[in-house]
């Protein structure tokens, strides 16, 4: 009976906040999801493999996971005026890259967290433009979910099943 009316409780809970915040709590939603991707992806590929690159003119494996990093912080930085974490780009071994991706992840999670749909139509400077934050928290997910598509097929060229392939 406590479990049936907690659960209860918490989906009415979860359920209020959608309906006042349906923009942001997609945009977490989504944000969620790539970020588990991409730190099981930083965390899954073998240390050999960081600089394995595709063919010529193709990012190592390292640097591409880096640049994914590197990007969202940047995006959240911007989208809330906060100073975001910068990093070596040079070191792209599997240590410097995963303490990278997590820590841009956990510049970015109270970012997204705390975004509401009342001030998603507020203006931050992008990359020298003028976008609304959800914009540019949204082109914070939509990057990722690029840089998540190409580093899959490295993952799958090592004979790996990528994070949101696994059963």
């Amino acid at each position: 009976m406590k479990t049936t009316l907690f659960l209860a409780l918490t989906l009415a809970g979860a359920s209020a906040v959608y309906a006042q915040n349906p923009l942001t709590t997609e945009l977490r939603q989504g944000y969620n999801g790539i970020k588990g991707a991409m730190i099981k992806t930083a965390d899954e590929m073998p240390e050999a493999d960081y600089g394995y690159a595709p063919g010529p003119g193709s990012r190592p494996f390292g640097a591409t996971m880096l640049h994914g990093a590197v990007v969202q912080a940047a995006v959240c930085g911007m989208a809330s005026g906060k100073a975001a974490p910068k990093f070596d780009q040079t070191k792209t071994g599997k240590a410097d890259v995963v303490a990278a991706v997590k820590a841009a992840f956990e510049f970015c999670d109270p970012i997204y967290l705390n975004a509401m749909d009342a001030e998603a139509t507020k203006m931050v400077k992008m990359f020298g433009r003028d976008r609304t934050m959800f914009g540019t928290l949204d082109m914070g997910v939509i990057h990722s979910n690029e840089t998540y598509g190409t580093l899959a097929a490295y993952l799958r060229a090592k004979s790996k099943v990528p994070p949101t392939s696994q059963k």
